[in-house]
């Protein structure tokens, strides 16, 4: 390997990495916080503590990202959703912590994306004041978050002749224009959290997949590894609960409605270019869309749904077919394509673990799940383990903090106060250092500064430049990356984390055996 290609010092995760930080913190030791669950939360809470100076584990029974954070829609939301409905203080939060992603910590894997709301006649002229009050008083959280003009633009007014030059796909008939806005779009949710979790590492967090939390107390866990079946003990000063959706399995007393979002996946050439984004009006509701969201690896999501879930949590929730033909019957009401059940390639739901507060799991109206609040909230147990629960990706980093907060305050750990809004996250620079890297763009919206390491390992060997399978633009240099620094273990972690290839099961079909034979290729890494 060339001297360009290495990862940042210190933040490479690996199998042998793994093996040997699980010894150590199996052995009787005892760290100062153990986070249980590496979503974006917990993966955040890592970090946030190790950044601290506390010694830190975290743990996780399948691998990061394995949860909610990679089934959203890959955006940072700015809160114009809560201030329709009152929830002012989340609008703010949500404004602050998408500038603190777009201009400080994570810059490489988060951009502005421009949405556009066609104006029809599903839209009467007031519904259409309404939303252009609410993209305004949208710009105006931004300007109260201190997020400047060049990151997000204003919103403005588009003619019929504009609208369809960004949006191509709608129907021309009877459009009198559209409402353009903009938004912090992801690179890819899964990316951040693998991000979150190296740079914890990097402050030598010991992160920890495959590892399940079997009974929880506030000194610590009982925990097995996955890969061998052995079961130990992690000792901890202080112990946080990320563990989303299953919260309620390990502390008692927590209730989580969790609420199902469904995406669907479709090929681009089907929609042909698309510019922007969509912001699709849900005839009968006055604040839902549907959104249409080009990706750029040849694939279009449009999603999604806010259902409730009844019964027991799995680990990868079903997709049901009345999501799919919600989503195409709102999307037949704009498109001049029509999108079939048979044009969907694939489809992915997630749960939002939202904090039950009725009292009750009555139904109604008044017990939608689009009407629970997106809060987050800090539990202490009576026996001192902190839980965090609600909330949203865009907040992961100030849920993290008040978590780690809590655990700090009921413990008495030495400890000061997070720096995490200013903490560059793994590859992370500013703009102009971006654009000057000596690799291709889809790399660094990827890796950031590391893409050129990246890239370095396909030029290297001609066949890991090649895409793992035609049509998807992810490479063998990339899963050998994943390999090496990323964590991955398995398959499963390459094809459905680390990359997207996944989400179409054709395509990862087609994928498996290419990754498997890399898989065997990759040197071990200590």
């Amino acid at each position: 390997m060339s001297q360009t290609a290495v990862p940042a010092t210190g933040a490479s995760l690996s199998a042998a990495r793994r093996a040997r930080e699980l010894a150590e913190a199996t052995d009787g030791r005892v760290v100062d916080v153990l986070v249980v669950g590496l979503g974006a939360t917990g993966a955040g809470a890592a970090l946030d503590a190790a950044a601290r100076g506390l010694d830190v584990v975290a743990v996780d029974a399948h691998d990061l990202a394995f949860g909610t954070s990679r089934w959203s829609s890959k955006l940072v939301h700015g809160g114009l959703r809560y201030l329709a409905s009152a929830q002012l203080d989340v609008a703010h939060e949500s404004a602050v912590e998408r500038g603190v992603l777009m201009e400080r910590t994570a810059p490489h894997l988060v951009r502005a994306q421009p949405f556009v709301l066609p104006l029809t006649g599903l839209v009467s002229r007031g519904q259409a004041a309404l939303a252009w009050a609410g993209f305004r008083a949208g710009d105006a959280l931004r300007l109260s978050a201190r997020t400047a003009r060049a990151t997000l633009p204003a919103p403005r007014r588009l003619s019929p002749v504009e609208t369809r030059h960004l949006a191509p796909a709608l129907r021309p008939g009877g459009l009198r224009g559209s409402l353009l806005s903009w938004d912090g779009r992801l690179t890819d949710d899964a990316r951040l959290v693998t991000a979150l979790a190296r740079t914890a590492a990097a402050r030598d967090a010991r992160v920890l997949t495959r590892v399940r939390a079997l009974e929880l107390t506030a000194s610590g866990a009982r925990v097995r590894d996955e890969l061998t079946g052995e079961e130990g003990e992690i000792r901890a000063r202080a112990v946080i609960n990320a563990s989303g959706v299953w919260a309620g399995d390990l502390v008692d007393g927590i209730r989580i409605r969790p609420s199902r979002g469904t995406h669907l996946v479709l090929r681009s050439e089907h929609l042909g270019p698309l510019p922007a984004g969509l912001h699709i009006p849900i005839p009968g509701e006055t604040n839902r869309f549907v959104l249409v969201l080009p990706q750029d690896d040849g694939r279009v999501y449009v999603g999604l749904t806010d259902e409730p879930l009844d019964g027991p949590v799995p680990d990868v929730p079903d997709v049901p077919e009345t999501d799919i033909g919600f989503l195409l019957d709102v999307l037949g009401s704009v498109l001049d394509v029509p999108v079939r059940r048979g044009d969907v390639v694939g489809a992915f739901a997630g749960l939002r673990p939202l904090l039950d507060t009725s009292g009750t799991a009555q139904g109604g109206a008044a017990s939608r799940t689009a009407d629970v609040s997106r809060r987050h909230a800090v539990l202490t147990s009576p026996d001192g383990v902190v839980s965090v629960v609600g909330g949203k990706l865009t907040t992961y980093r100030r849920m993290a903090e008040d978590a780690v907060d809590a655990a700090v305050e009921a413990r008495g750990l030495a400890a000061g106060p997070s720096p995490t809004a200013a903490l560059p996250l793994v590859g992370a620079a500013d703009p102009r250092a971006l654009a000057a890297l000596r690799a291709p763009r889809r790399l660094v919206q990827r890796y950031g500064t590391e893409a050129p390491a990246v890239h370095a390992l396909a030029v290297q060997e001609s066949r890991l430049g090649e895409p793992v399978v035609p049509g998807h633009p992810v490479t063998g240099a990339e899963v050998l990356w994943a390999l090496r620094h990323e964590g991955a273990l398995d398959e499963a972690d390459l094809l459905d984390r680390r990359t997207r290839i996944g989400l179409v099961p054709a395509d990862r079909a087609e994928a498996l055996e290419a990754v498997r034979a890399l898989m065997g290729e990759a040197a071990p890494l200590a």
